[in-house]
């Protein structure tokens, strides 16, 4: 009897000690209301082994992983494509229609000055912008337009659109402005009934088309101070003696540098004066060269066939004198 008596109470007093579950309740809820909802929650952890159905633990945001984007399908994969190839021509577009275009040289009309397998750009804001400087001539634009009073001078390389067919372009050297009268006598220019000066440099030997023909060339000085190159074979060619010519207001008088073999100006009913709204642009620097025996894009043929000397080369008149001081328009006219 004294034994069971003994252990009776033991057990009531185990019984009054340990803290029943109301009690943990309301000592979490206490400390809840100081802590945040992720901190009571460990408490309840830690208290009773095990977290209350009622209660949702915080995501971690280290731990969260973000979802990928899905692969692109085929039809995806093919708009992405023409949707970057369409950028990359309005790009392009842009530049060569405001900025530079480039041309490459295909006849000796232009020698020495130009050589065929010349690659330049024309610099296309120089003189503004006519609807011809920009493709198809698709822009309506009226004769030129953002010019800011620059227009060609004696001695500037332009490309134009032949006048008899506005699908060719052709280049040639300015010698002759609005108002002027231009004639060829015995070989020699006449600007305004005063003869162009021109001094002896010397004799070459020009090959062209299999074919090997000896010529003088002179350094010939128009009436502004622009000096340049010209070729001549002799003084007694079909073009060597004209009638004169009165270039009406608004177009300008063309040759080419290879003077015995360039169809320029001199034939009216192929060329003629040429307007200004038909001019391109002006021709500004060589950016590639080769002897004719490669193309721009046979790169394993440029080491022997690139004429490195001519990469780069300005073409800009020497010593020119404007009646009006003109500033450079670009770093290459410097």
């Amino acid at each position: 009897m004294s034994d069971k008596h003994d252990k009776k109470p033991k057990d009531t007093q185990a019984a009054t000690d340990a803290p029943d579950q109301k009690t943990i309740k309301n000592t979490v809820e206490n400390a809840a209301e100081k802590k945040t909802g992720a901190t009571s929650e460990k408490i309840v952890q830690d208290m009773t082994g095990k977290i209350s159905e009622d209660s949702q633990p915080t995501p971690n945001i280290e731990t969260r992983k973000y979802k990928k984007d899905p692969p692109m399908n085929a039809r995806e994969e093919w708009i992405d494509a023409l949707r970057t190839a369409l950028i990359a021509v309005i790009f392009a577009i842009m530049i060569r229609s405001m900025l530079l275009e480039p041309f490459n040289i295909p006849s000796g009309s232009m020698r020495p000055t130009l050589l065929i397998g010349d690659y330049l750009f024309v610099n296309k804001y120089t003189y503004g912008y006519s609807r011809h400087s920009f493709p198809f001539g698709v822009v309506p634009i009226e004769d030129r337009v953002w010019s800011g009073g620059r227009l060609p001078e004696r001695g500037d390389v332009i490309v134009f659109k032949l006048p008899t067919n506005t699908r060719i372009d052709y280049i040639k050297r300015v010698v002759a402005l609005p108002g002027d009268t231009v004639q060829m006598l015995n070989g020699r220019l006449y600007i305004n009934d005063k003869i162009v000066p021109r001094n002896q440099l010397g004799l070459r030997e020009v090959t062209e088309n299999g074919r090997t023909v000896t010529m003088m060339e002179f350094m010939e000085t128009l009436p502004n101070g622009a000096r340049h190159s010209i070729f001549e074979e002799s003084d007694r060619m079909p073009l060597d003696n004209t009638q004169t010519f009165n270039v009406p207001q608004g177009h300008y008088f063309v040759m080419g540098d290879n003077r015995d073999n360039s169809r320029d100006s001199r034939v009216t009913e192929f060329v003629g004066p040429v307007p200004l709204e038909n001019i391109v642009g002006r021709a500004s620097f060589l950016f590639f060269s080769t002897n004719g025996n490669a193309r721009i894009f046979e790169f394993w043929k440029w080491p022997w066939t690139v004429r490195y000397d001519r990469l780069f080369k300005g073409l800009v008149p020497e010593n020119r004198d404007s009646e009006k001081p003109v500033q450079p328009n670009s770093f290459w006219d410097k």
